[in-house]
């Protein structure tokens, strides 16, 4: 037995592979500060006093917003440039961002409206087929300050407990932290006409429809090219509902959000949308005042704050949400009891009890039992406060653009038939 055990032969030693040599190269500023990474440059300082240093990319300087978070996994870019944003920096709770980059496609307006971009990881690579730039390129392009490498967790479950926050980001270190604060506790989104900034300055037709590889509606499918007339209130209204209405066989004239009611209804409309936009409802008088006067005369659809408008002028009242809804999963049953996950994104929301008895609450966010859509039936109005379009988002909610149609359709029937 001990002559088997010597006379044994060894196992083969294990094959070995060359392993290249780590890189010992860091920058020349990191070096001298005795650190092998590159300092925090950028700040993102809050009303609390709380201080959150980053990296930044875009663009450099000092602007003011206020801080919401949106649960959105993917969209950053629809996000970027939804007009709704404005005045607004938006915290992004997923982990990473610009994996694939900008593209010329996704716009849902001809700029970048948020205030600033808040991510925990800025992507190192850019890995699409449509992209045309890097995301950090495009905020540079679009003067959007960007911050990365903050504790994006630990903000969220901040504006959870406090709500929504004023902030400030700079890439400027020769500001204090306590200019800063002072700053944000110096400034406020509510009372501001945010609309009047985002909204076009000249009236225009929109033909574009959604792509044929993208359309799934079998009733957009089937449906007649500029077979309703209707009229679109941009209050920074998003590309893709303008598409969507379109693709419903909708010929669409979108006019500024001033716009005197008579003018609007001397274009003899089929239908009004009231679009979706940024800021404190109740700042826009103006807006709601043409919403009265359209009342009643031709079917009407508000989506967001075309929705608080319309509640507005339905004779209820708005408040603000203590941390809003932004993202693409939230829940919302609607008249039929059918559940539907929307995108949504808003801060303000409609008072229920303070609504005139004829106005059907017709939608609920189930998350908080807030007023997500309202039917007013005598009026020919409907209003959802989510964004059927998605954009991005789940597409359960699409089927609120055919009602709007079938509502126009059943009014030129009515009107036909009393000819």
């Amino acid at each position: 037995l001990e002559e088997r055990r010597a006379t044994a032969v060894a196992p083969a030693a294990a094959p070995t592979r060359a392993r290249r040599a780590r890189s010992n190269t860091v920058e020349v500023s990191a070096v001298a500060e005795g650190k092998p990474w590159k300092p925090s440059d950028c700040r993102l300082v809050l009303e609390d006093g709380s201080v959150w240093p980053g990296m930044a990319f875009g663009a450099k300087g000092t602007v003011l917003g206020e801080v919401v978070f949106n649960t959105s996994l993917t969209g950053y870019q629809e996000i970027l440039t939804d007009p709704s944003y404005a005045g607004q920096f938006v915290l992004f709770t997923c982990p990473e961002i610009g994996n694939v980059g900008i593209n010329l496609e996704d716009m849902e307006s001809t700029k970048a409206h948020m205030g600033g971009m808040l991510v925990r990881h800025l992507s190192l690579n850019v890995s699409n087929y449509r992209s045309a730039m890097d995301l950090s390129t495009y905020l540079e392009q679009q003067n959007v300050i960007g911050i990365s490498d903050i504790d994006t967790r630990a903000i969220t479950r901040r504006l959870r407990d406090t709500g929504c926050l004023n902030g400030v980001i700079t890439t400027d270190a020769s500001k204090t932290d306590d200019e800063l604060v002072e700053m944000c506790k110096n400034w406020t989104i509510v009372g501001k006409d945010m609309i009047s900034e985002v909204s076009s300055k000249e009236t225009y037709e929109w033909k574009e429809t959604t792509g044929a590889e993208w359309e799934w509606a079998q009733d957009a499918k089937d449906s007649v090219e500029n077979s309703y007339n209707v009229v679109c209130y941009d209050f920074g209204i998003k590309h893709n509902i303008m598409r969507r209405l379109a693709s419903f066989g909708c010929k669409l004239t979108v006019v500024p959000a001033n716009t005197p009611a008579s003018e609007v209804l001397a274009m003899n409309p089929d239908g009004i949308l009231f679009s979706n936009g940024p800021g404190d409802p109740s700042a826009v008088p103006y807006a709601v005042k043409n919403a009265e006067e359209i009342l009643g005369v031709v079917p009407v659809f508000g989506i967001c704050m075309g929705h608080q408008v319309l509640g507005q002028a339905f004779g209820g009242e708005t408040f603000k949400l203590k941390f809003g809804h932004h993202g693409g999963n939230h829940p919302v049953r609607g008249p039929t009891g059918r559940v539907e996950i929307s995108s949504q994104n808003h801060n303000f929301a409609v008072l229920p009890d303070s609504l005139p008895k004829e106005v059907q609450i017709s939608h609920i966010n189930l998350n908080d039992g807030t007023c997500a859509g309202m039917v007013y039936e005598e009026k020919m109005a409907m209003t959802i406060q989510y964004h059927p379009e998605a954009s991005p988002g789940p597409h359960d909610s699409d089927p609120c653009f055919e009602d709007f149609v079938k509502m126009m359709k059943a009014n030129k029937a009515k009107k036909g038939a009393s000819a």
